[in-house]
């Protein structure tokens, strides 16, 4: 709040700004400038006496979502015959681990002046380009997509946050996610996403165990390093025999394949075309899984197109902020033969049986 007033006195123009600062303090800046000259001087006038008595603050956490007030706590401390709640701390904690000092905490901060400092810290950061890969890539999201679906107050905003609306606005918008991915990648049914692209990758391969019981499985060396060490992590505890080669060279005449895992676009940007390899995998009962990236399937031919059961990937590549690693959202699709074997958890509609 400023209160700017603007007066002359004989040859000085003299200009009065009063503030209410931080914590309640009000500070007044006084500058006098020269009517021929125009030379300036200000003087700053700071009063310590806070305004809380008179106008209360409402931004603090502790006031909005800690209780009790004073005469609840004066009401539970004479039930338990202390007097103050330092009496009441003396006499719990042990004198061994007791600081008999006072903590070294800066003032309290409001909520608006808390996300000030935040801003201000954060605007230290430097941001730079990435050329990581591998799966993580920067992106730019359109301010018109930002404010109109990720940060849309019809999501969230509702009478109170323990509402059905807010769970409505959360399945509605998770449905829409299974939707997208279902429409990118050619496959009938998603789930509502996974950890990150590694662990969807994992989940995959304990889907293909469970439906063939089979102990061997297929890796591509030329996936992401850390889909492969994630894969082959789970695959320890779950028993499971990870072989990893090149998938020109995979042989399935063993039949003892329980599927494996090729990555399109590979780690190193090659896109190949894996029809013969796919035929040849369901010939001998082994699934396919692709690891794939959503927005080279804006251009690219979607996986369910040529035959594959199970398609997983990052979304990070939709506009989400690289966030210093991520984890970032997973997606998962297969076939509508493995719905009950889909892992993770999926949003359905329920149709009224007269519609």
């Amino acid at each position: 709040i400023f209160l700017v007033s603007i007066a002359s006195y004989k040859m000085y123009r003299i200009r009065c700004v009063s503030g209410i600062g931080k914590r309640g303090r009000i500070n007044t800046q006084i500058t006098q400038t020269h009517a021929s000259t125009g030379a300036q001087f200000a003087v700053v006038k700071r009063w310590t006496s806070s305004l809380d008595k008179l106008y209360p603050r409402h931004d603090n956490f502790i006031e909005r979502h800690i209780g009790p007030n004073e005469v609840e706590k004066k009401a539970m401390l004479d039930f338990i015959g202390m007097k103050t709640i330092d009496e009441l701390i003396v006499k719990a904690v042990p004198a061994n681990i007791l600081m008999d000092r006072e903590l070294n905490l800066d003032e309290p901060l409001g909520e608006l002046e808390l996300i000030e400092k935040l801003e201000m810290m954060a605007n230290k950061n430097e941001v730079w380009r990435s050329y990581i890969g591998i799966g993580y890539y920067n992106t730019y999201t359109p301010h018109t997509i930002l404010r109109n679906i990720f940060e849309n107050p019809g999501w969230t905003t509702q009478y109170t946050p323990y509402q059905a609306e807010l769970a409505q606005g959360r399945l509605e918008s998770l449905l829409n996610y299974q939707t997208m991915v279902v429409d990118m990648t050619g496959l009938p049914i998603a789930n509502a996403s996974l950890l990150d692209e590694a662990t969807a990758a994992a989940e995959a391969m304990g889907l293909c165990y469970r439906h063939n019981k089979r102990r061997k499985f297929y890796i591509d060396k030329h996936c992401h390093p850390q889909t492969i060490g994630v894969v082959e992590t789970r695959a320890s505890a779950l028993g499971i025999d990870v072989i990893r080669l090149d998938w020109k060279d995979m042989d399935f005449s063993n039949r003892d394949i329980s599927g494996i895992l090729i990555q399109y676009p590979d780690t190193d940007g090659h896109v190949h075309d894996y029809m013969e390899l796919v035929d040849n995998a369901h010939a001998n009962g082994t699934l396919v899984t692709c690891a794939t990236d959503l927005l080279a399937l804006t251009m690219l031919r979607p996986p369910g197109e040529f035959g594959v059961d199970i398609a997983v990937g990052s979304s990070q590549r939709f506009g989400i902020p690289m966030g210093y690693g991520g984890p970032h959202a997973g997606f998962f699709s297969t076939k509508n033969e493995f719905l009950r074997l889909l892992p993770g958890r999926m949003i359905g509609v329920t149709r009224y049986v007269l519609n």
